[in-house]
């Protein structure tokens, strides 16, 4: 006896039986019995698939007719979701960094804006992270960073103000720019870079075209530093900056960009020249005098002349001496050594670096995609409106310079508080949320969570989950790309990564004082 006959002998459900328990049984009957063959006609008469499909593995056998009324049920997306919880909308492309998994799905999550802006599901690269002190916002932004690095795109940090990343550039090998106290790092927030050397090789119409566009954005800059100071810059301020810039660097001698080289210049060169003008400077600047000059433009000459020796001192203030390695996987400027000279020199700091890393990266042209992390940006915000407007600038570049602006804040009333209320500032400040797809939210109290879901239009469920889910454990976020459902995904570290991200780490070292453990019994 074979298997299968000994099988329905021992009691076990044959096919006839199951036909009959779900089928009609008189038909089951039929099947059961052998059947006769038929002649020629018949055989193509008869439909060549039955209509409950073959008995056979693997074609489609159904139980029930197809032609037999199936009943039909009303209920709501609540209700199957009790029923089905494990049901997901579709995820996002299985592409990029793989960050860890949907806490619905239980499928991984990956991370690539470059590809959801190419599929659609983006319309910007530019991301930004909301988080309370201590829920996994650096750990995620770190995490994210090295593993692009897989995929060929490399990060500049533009501003490490506390000194997070260093820790991964030293175990890649990398030695971070580190600014201020005690460190001889000088970066001149001036710097031509790649275009002196590249200069000599251009067209006459190339050299006047690269040139209008550093002098515009070092106009930018220095207006946006006299801000700092509690000066806002006139559009004649302006116009004597962009005349007196061209002349320093070298383009006086052709005002149409044929000059055959051009002069390095730092902060304290503009400075200079300003407090002693020389002759052609006021006249092609139409004013009546040298006298006329000094008068109208003692302000600005004095705040920048303050930032020398005050914020910029020892910073900003002379010719680069490092050299970055554009082809290492991560650069970054650390600027924790400057916490000491408070929150004034970290903001004038981050502003000089935004520009500086902006015009290098662009003169790199080397078609690569970068990452530009801007860490606490939120301090720079505060220093006036051209401090905004440089960043907003930035964000909208972002498509044509193949970047993607990663800007790291704690919550969105750090946009609301870079001016008074209702002013120009704050409405730019406020739109910056719009110019970045990908929003990040990290563990949040009630407060910020019904801001955030003010500024970002979340639903009643995506601000339960910053605020209940999110915060039960570190690297929990609700990831939310435009307009699209957030979706509730857990970062995974690996053990190394663990070791390298840790930021807690100095709270739990044995702090001594006097030679004593803190805390050891007497």
């Amino acid at each position: 006896m074979n298997t299968r006959s000994r099988r329905t002998s021992d009691g076990g459900r044959g096919a006839h039986v199951l036909l009959a328990s779900f089928g009609d049984g008189s038909r089951a009957a039929d099947t059961a019995a052998p059947a006769a063959s038929p002649d020629r006609s018949e055989r193509t008469a008869r439909p060549r698939v039955p209509r409950r499909g073959r008995a056979e593995p693997g074609h489609g056998w159904a139980a029930v007719e197809a032609a037999c009324r199936v009943p039909v049920y009303r209920t709501t997306t609540g209700e199957v979701g009790g029923l089905f919880p494990m049901l997901a909308a579709d995820g996002v492309p299985a592409v990029g960094a793989r960050m860890g998994y949907d806490a619905l799905s239980g499928g991984a999550f990956y991370c690539h804006p470059v590809e959801w802006l190419l599929r659609g599901l983006a319309t910007n690269p530019n991301m930004v992270v909301f988080g309370e002190p201590g829920r996994g916002k650096s750990s995620t932004v770190v995490a994210f960073c090295l593993r692009m690095m897989l995929f060929g795109i490399r990060t500049l940090v533009s501003g490490d103000v506390k000194g997070e990343y260093t820790p991964l550039l030293r175990a890649l090998g990398i030695t971070p720019v580190e600014l201020g106290t005690g460190s001889a790092a000088r970066l001149n927030a001036l710097d031509l870079g790649p275009l002196a050397a590249r200069w000599p090789g251009w067209s006459v119409a190339r050299r006047r075209e690269e040139l209008t566009g550093i002098l515009a954005r070092w106009t930018r800059l220095l207006a946006a530093l006299a801000e700092t100071q509690g000066y806002s810059p006139t559009v004649t301020d302006e116009l004597v900056l962009a005349v007196l810039l061209r002349r320093l660097v070298g383009g006086d001698s052709g005002l149409d960009g044929d000059a055959t080289r051009l002069r390095p210049i730092t902060i304290p060169d503009v400075a200079r020249a300003l407090a002693h003008p020389d002759p052609d400077l006021w006249r092609h600047a139409r004013f009546a005098g040298e006298r006329e000059f000094l008068d109208h433009t003692r302000l600005i000459t004095d705040a920048l002349s303050n930032l020398v020796h005050g914020p910029l001192a020892g910073l900003f203030d002379a010719p680069t001496n490092v050299d970055l390695d554009w082809d290492a996987p991560i650069q970054s400027m650390d600027l924790s050594r400057l916490r000491s000279r408070g929150d004034q020199a970290v903001a004038v700091a981050l502003t000089c670096l935004g520009s500086w890393s902006s015009m290098i990266t662009d003169l790199q042209d080397d078609g690569e995609v970068r990452i530009v992390v801007r860490d606490e940006v939120w301090r720079q915000l505060r220093l006036g409106l051209r401090a905004v407007q440089a960043v907003d600038s930035d964000l909208r570049l972002s498509r044509a310079e193949r970047r993607i602006q990663l800007l790291v804040m704690h919550k969105p009333s750090d946009l609301l508080s870079v001016g008074e209320a209702g002013s120009q500032e704050v409405a730019i400040a406020k739109d910056l949320l719009s110019l970045c797809s990908t929003r990040i939210l990290l563990g949040q109290s009630t407060r910020v969570a019904d801001e955030l879901a003010a500024e970002l239009a979340l639903s009643e469920r995506e601000q339960e989950a910053t605020t209940g889910w999110a915060m039960e454990r570190r690297g929990r976020a609700l990831w939310k790309i435009e307009n699209h459902p957030g979706r509730k995904v857990q970062t995974v570290l690996s053990p190394t990564e663990q070791r390298l991200f840790d930021t807690d780490a100095p709270l739990r070292a044995p702090a001594r004082a006097g030679g004593r453990r803190v805390g050891a019994a007497r």
